[in-house]
């Protein structure tokens, strides 16, 4: 179903009405211009283009520029929608490439693009996704154009670091959290930064969003870490122990894994092995959700919460900062 005509739901708990009225008529402008962004003179790309932009999603990160950008004096600016766009097809074209990676048969619930067409199909999609969103990033001039290539770098950089063993002399947890701040971190954090600077925030205000995002980002990720083990359905999104089937260390996995108990041995000897036994899977995330390791990864979910919202300090009080706010509490609390 094409999103060209609707803005989705706001991803953000957007509390003050006036101002959700205002990102959802604009979070519409996105919309429209995304799908013109994902057209090509070649009707083949131009479907592959869109295949998963028309599965839907959340649109959490141009949602995140248009209400960073509430905190200049140009928020309706047209460099805004533009910037918007630009956080919005590079994640997509991120999810190409993941979905390759991951061997994924499914992406929003529709065929993923390797499985509909091929994994060559898919790669190159992302390609000319990311291509298309270096041409509009090139539009807001070339201090745009600097963050989004040292966004861009440390975003492949986590993605190649996931799919490799620590470093000599490197913590399993220091590797798996630069992964995910390179992941999920750097572009969340660029969505907040454009926002501000193309809305004409100050420098100061523009900084600490920045941080925020990148805080606030990686956070949002390791919270689904936990949910992944700690929820007993799928309202979080997917199947719970999905990370664990696959063979991906998460930190609460990383954490149980640090314990020397001995009566932790069976677990270590459940997460170094082959999860792919429902049977398995199951005396894991058994014993994993009753580990102490679960309310480690917990707190540190809810300090990185905490510190993004000191971040917040730079920004006048106002249904902005209450929303930023806001969407630091839900990521803690989906966290506890």
């Amino acid at each position: 179903m094409s999103t060209s005509n609707t803005a989705p739901a706001l991803a953000l708990p957007i509390l003050d009405e006036a101002l959700a009225e205002r990102l959802r008529t604009r979070m519409a402008a996105v919309e429209v211009a995304l799908t013109g962004h994902a057209r090509s003179e070649a009707d083949f790309v131009t479907e592959a283009a869109r295949h998963l932009m028309e599965a839907g999603g959340k649109r959490f990160r141009p949602l995140l520029v248009l209400l960073a950008a509430e905190t200049g004096d140009r928020a309706d600016s047209d460099d805004v929608v533009t910037a918007a766009c630009v956080v919005e097809l590079t994640h997509l074209a991120s999810l190409y490439h993941d979905d390759v990676m991951d061997e994924a048969d499914l992406r929003r619930g529709a065929d993923s693009a390797n499985a509909r067409w091929d994994n060559h199909v898919a790669i190159l999609t992302g390609d000319w996704l990311f291509s298309k969103s270096s041409e509009l990033t090139a539009d807001l001039g070339p201090d745009a154009v600097r963050i989004q290539a040292q966004t861009f770098s440390r975003l492949v950089e986590g993605q190649i670091l996931e799919t490799v063993k620590p470093g000599p002399g490197v913590a399993p947890i220091d590797h798996y959290l630069r992964v995910v701040a390179g992941k999920t971190g750097s572009l969340i954090a660029t969505s907040a930064r454009y926002g501000a600077r193309f809305g004409g925030a100050t420098d100061e205000v523009e900084e600490a969003l920045a941080e925020y995002g990148e805080m606030v980002g990686s956070a949002f990720q390791l919270s689904d870490d936990i949910l992944d083990i700690a929820s007993e359905t799928d309202e979080s999104g997917k199947t719970p122990g999905t990370d664990l089937r696959e063979g991906v260390m998460t930190l609460p996995v990383l954490m149980a894994l640090e314990s020397s108990d001995d009566s932790d041995a069976r677990l270590h000897e459940l997460l170094r092995g082959d999860l792919a036994d429902d049977a398995l899977l199951a005396e894991t995330l058994e014993l994993l959700r009753t580990h102490p390791a679960m309310d480690r990864a917990r707190r540190y979910v809810i300090d990185r919460a905490t510190e993004a919202k000191a971040r917040l300090a730079a920004l006048p009080a106002g249904p902005v900062r209450d929303a930023l706010e806001a969407f630091a509490d839900a990521v803690a609390v989906r966290s506890a």
